[in-house]
């Protein structure tokens, strides 16, 4: 039976305890908010939950404490971030499902917006531990998630709290799983999948879910050594991974049996090492000296790659194609970034690097989906089912 996701519009939140799920693991510097895009991203569902008069208590995690209370992963400087970007003040308080966690939710007004500590300071939550669940329940009368982010993690506040109240997608989760499903399903030709990133394991799944219904699929990134390899090239000092060099020739043998154009770096940027980038030159991918190592992909591939990218109705766009941390290996991610910009098809992109180009090259509103999901939007698109969107589905009648 076909299921539908349940989304705040099937909710009745007017003047209800409303606990909101969402992903607020930004990075810090100096105690601040560094990027606060998604912050920004969750305020359509904060808005209209204001707009309903609800009374809002918020709920994320930080980092990794690992069950332990760590001062410099509190989220007051989330809770000033936000209290910025809204224009209200946040009841910020220092506690989960303590008594000052309870009080502020009970003397939340209509309109106000609370802010728990970082979840993950309790080993409980990671563990979906039942009794945290419910005592996080016991804060709210609804649940809303819109931490896509996380809705790969069985965690209490993900799945145990939707389990034990009315629930539904907030906002920024319905337009996630919308763009992901299109993907999925959507029968618009040619489909293009753009792949880069330094691990080719962490991409096999996708590879694997998507091939049979691309038409092209382009890799970059350090990943794309490891095709290069299996394919007999010579890498010099490139990062391979030797382990996956047979499953990469699997996958470039099931693309030609199904038809799909493989598109590799035809030239590469090299330099003896990260720490020497003076000493950048491009190459072809059969002229990579001993003494090496591949850092970006050339003009002429990024060329290459943008006349597909511009003949797509359909794109995927995960990871970048070069050291992108280092500013000059950041040029064939910039050019895949503009391409795919000017692409007129539909355009979801994923992965950190890939968005932070689009974001530094202005065209951020270019693109029709910026997935905020990380490992969340990598497993969607290997077909897996998500725990935290799973928990929110319904039958329809």
């Amino acid at each position: 039976m076909a299921k539908r996701l349940r989304t705040l519009r099937d909710l009745d939140v007017r003047e209800r305890r409303v606990l909101v799920r969402v992903d607020y693991n930004v990075p810090l510097e100096d105690g601040r908010v560094v990027d606060d895009t998604r912050i920004r991203e969750t305020l359509q569902t904060i808005q209209w939950l204001i707009e309903q008069r609800a009374r809002i208590i918020l709920c994320s995690h930080l980092g990794r404490p690992k069950g332990q209370v760590r001062e410099e992963l509190r989220l007051a400087p989330v809770a000033q971030t936000l209290s910025g970007l809204l224009g209200r003040s946040i009841h910020y308080v220092r506690d989960i499902v303590g008594p000052e966690a309870q009080a502020m939710a009970r003397r939340l007004e209509p309109g106000e917006v609370g802010l728990l500590e970082n979840l993950r300071f309790d080993p409980r939550e990671e563990a979906n531990d039942p009794v945290f669940a419910r005592a996080l329940a016991d804060l709210a009368e609804r649940y809303v998630n819109d931490a896509f982010g996380a809705a790969h993690r069985a965690h209490a506040s993900v799945v145990g709290v939707a389990q034990l109240l009315p629930s539904a997608a907030g906002f920024l989760m319905e337009r996630e799983v919308a763009a992901l499903e299109r993907v999925l399903h959507s029968a618009e030709r040619p489909f293009v999948l753009v792949l880069g990133g330094a691990k080719v394991s962490d991409k096999i799944g996708v590879i694997e879910n998507l091939l049979p219904r691309a038409d092209a699929l382009l890799l970059g990134g350090g990943m794309a050594n490891t095709f290069l390899k299996a394919c007999g090239y010579e890498l010099g000092r490139s990062l391979v991974e030797a382990d996956k060099v047979d499953e990469a020739r699997r996958l470039l043998a099931l693309a030609e049996q199904r038809g799909v154009r493989v598109e590799l770096p035809v030239d590469v940027v090299i330099a003896p090492s990260l720490e020497q980038p003076a000493k950048r030159r491009v190459v072809q991918v059969g002229d990579i000296p001993a003494d090496c190592a591949v850092f970006d992909i050339g003009p002429e591939t990024v060329r290459r790659f943008g006349e597909v990218i511009a003949s797509a109705k359909l794109l995927v766009w995960n990871g970048p194609m070069g050291v992108y941390e280092v500013p000059e290996f950041r040029d064939g991610t910039r050019g895949v970034a503009e391409a795919v910009a000017r692409c007129a098809g539909f355009t979801l992109v994923g992965g950190g690097d890939s968005v932070a180009a689009l974001q530094e090259l202005g065209m951020a509103d270019r693109v029709s989906h910026l997935s905020t999901g990380g490992g969340a939007t990598l497993e969607y698109l290997e077909g897996r089912e998500l725990p935290g969107v799973a928990v929110l589905m319904e039958e329809m009648p």
